[in-house]
């Protein structure tokens, strides 16, 4: 068997596998934890719920252009394959670099990292305090070798082939959209409370950032105009983060059956399954905590804290940790088993490890997901895995940008070519995407620099990179 991608890859994925990809992939840990940040900054139960919403729209709408993309090109490599025939080889090398130097694997070490969190939670012994080995700022705690033994495991799951990492996907994707649908609609029977809510709505545009003093008293400082759009920047950092990674099913397209039409179904009912669970879970929040308990939980563990609330202190805690161990370990299994196939497609385009573009006996990238696995190990020990998220939003805002900047390239310089899905709302949507993402990535450099620059240098990192690729190809 020749070992490239058509007749390779096994198309055994189908739309329900594909779905439960998308949808698991997106939903982490952020839906639990990154509410308070939002409230803070923006100090109203109506401009929380937006950025919320504006979340779901904008990841909607990119979905839904990227449904074209994927019907013209169902190729391994995915995004990665559409930048290359939209533009050329360099620019798809630029996004498969900052995906395996920062997106792909810094987002698999915060992953992991929030599921070590939460076991440490369960089994303190297991946690972030049990430091073994402290050189300078150096720390090792046993929490970063839970993480790295959870992405090792992963990985060798999913280097004996596609259908090991689909069960994964499918029973951990179910278990967390039913737990969480569980969680919503537990909160709205048991724990809403009418005062609460009515008192959270009460002024639900006002836009102002919250401060806790060192004697506990909330500090409310009204928004100007120009604090206000920081504060946006900071907000949709984490909201579209945790709606990020729906994109990650295009990678292996090759393995999915009849992917000219399933990816783009699998994009669409994927992206707006989670705005979906995500809205409901922060109206859900509104009608059982108070704002300012929203805004300032303890370590921003708002689920932890509404699910205190609706269930009592212990098991309410307990609840959500388990629930998170489950939503990152079936986060990660979804992110480790698409980046690999980028890596393979760029390797074949002489680009990436040569060893990287073989297929094992499972028909899988084996050589691609170790290498994946072992800098992503390496970026747990970095310590600074939060660090990296902020930077890993303006890159994957810049390449959707280009991406669906690709999709206008593309209806001038191959409109012959089938098209089994037409961008939804074109030329409108994409276009408002163009303008929304792009707004963002500038706030992001302006308001949000010290995190928005290493991310541009990263990306601008692999222009030497590629010609070194080239010399050596």
């Amino acid at each position: 068997m020749s070992a490239n991608q058509e007749n390779a890859f096994k198309p055994s994925l189908s739309l329900v596998d594909a779905t439960m990809i998308v949808a698991g992939s997106m939903i982490g840990s952020g839906i639990f934890i990154v509410s308070a940040e939002v409230a803070r900054s923006m100090g109203s139960a109506g401009w929380m719920m937006a950025m919320w919403v504006l979340a779901g729209v904008v990841t909607l709408i990119a979905a839904l252009s990227y449904g074209e993309l994927s019907g013209m090109f169902p190729k391994a490599g995915g995004q990665y394959v559409y930048l290359r025939e939209a533009y050329n080889p360099f620019i798809a090398f630029l996004f498969g670099w900052t995906q395996f130097g920062v997106i792909q694997t810094g987002t698999i070490a915060a992953v992991a990292m929030a599921f070590a969190k939460y076991v440490g939670y369960l089994a303190p012994e297991l946690g972030e305090n049990n430091v073994l080995l402290s050189i300078g700022a150096f720390k090792l705690s046993v929490a970063q070798l839970v993480a790295i033994a959870s992405i090792i495991v992963l990985t060798y799951i999913n280097t004996k082939g596609v259908k090991n990492g689909k069960i994964i996907q499918t029973v951990f994707t179910f278990t967390k959209l039913f737990s969480l649908f569980g969680l919503i609609i537990f909160g709205l029977l048991v724990g809403a409370k009418a005062e609460i809510w009515n008192a959270n709505w009460a002024s639900a545009w006002a836009s102002s950032s919250l401060h806790m003093t060192d004697n506990g008293e909330v500090i409310s400082t009204a928004l100007t105009s120009l604090a206000f759009f920081g504060a946006i920047a900071v907000s949709m950092k984490g909201t579209l983060f945790s709606s990020d990674a729906w994109n990650n099913v295009t990678f292996i397209a090759g393995e999915i059956r009849n992917p000219q039409k399933n990816i783009g179904r699998a994009l669409f009912l994927g992206t707006f399954i989670v705005t979906i669970i995500y809205v409901a879970a922060n109206l859900m929040y509104l009608a059982v905590l108070p704002f300012n308990e929203i805004a300032f939980a303890a370590q921003d563990r708002v689920g932890v804290a509404a699910a205190e609330r609706i269930f009592g202190a212990g098991i309410g805690a307990v609840t959500i940790a388990v629930m998170i161990i489950i939503s990152t370990f079936g986060c990660n299994n979804g992110l480790i088993l698409s980046g690999a196939r980028i890596y393979y497609t760029m390797a074949k385009d002489g680009l990436f490890f040569k060893k990287a573009g073989d297929l094992n006996q499972f028909n899988v990238p084996g050589y691609g997901l170790w290498v994946q696995c072992v800098w992503a190990s390496l970026l747990c020990l970095s310590g600074r895995y939060n660090d990296l998220l902020a930077m890993v939003i303006f890159g994957v805002l810049v390449f959707y940008v280009i991406t669906i900047l690709g999709i206008f390239v593309l209806r001038r310089t191959r409109p012959e070519m089938p098209r089994s899905y037409k961008a939804f709302g074109y030329p409108v949507l994409p276009a408002l995407y163009i303008l929304v993402a792009s707004a963002l990535a500038l706030l992001l450099l302006k308001y949000e620099w010290q995190y928005a620059i290493p991310g541009l240098g990263i990306i601008l990192l692999g222009i030497p990179l590629y010609f070194i690729a080239l010399r050596k190809k």
